[in-house]
């Protein structure tokens, strides 16, 4: 069971957040840090996303939603990238940090915002130097 997590976790881990992200980190990974990788990748990809009970965008909105109340905001960039593959929209995008800055407060929501800008505009999806609305 564990090898079948691990294979359909690596899947969807790829699927979310691009090949070349999850093999450089597959590849950095040491004695030390690899059987943290591989479980994560069985337990958090293959258990928690493999299931097919909610579809991969609708996650990526929640994983936004917690990660920006948990203020993990390297996480939250990654999953940023990982909900724009899932296709959620920059509207949604603004739509999930209005509700972390209402429920978590302004300067978290500020945080969202500050590092949501910096992964769209990399992306090409906002002109850099633009203002957004909140």
């Amino acid at each position: 069971m564990k090898d079948d997590l691990f294979s359909m976790g690596l899947q969807k881990r790829r699927e979310t957040l691009g090949q070349d992200y999850v093999d450089r980190n597959l590849k950095a990974a040491d004695d030390f840090t690899r059987p943290f990788q591989e479980a994560m990748t069985a337990w958090c990809w293959g258990f928690g996303w493999g299931d097919g009970a909610i579809d991969a965008k609708t996650r990526s909105m929640m994983n936004l939603a917690m990660l920006g109340a948990l203020g993990k905001m390297h996480e939250w960039e990654t999953h940023c990238n990982g909900a724009i593959n899932n296709g959620v929209s920059v509207e949604e995008l603004r739509a999930i940090i209005h509700v972390v800055g209402i429920y978590c407060g302004v300067p978290q929501g500020l945080e969202c915002f500050r590092v949501a800008r910096k992964v769209l505009v990399e992306r090409g999806l906002l002109p850099d130097g633009a203002t957004s609305r909140s």
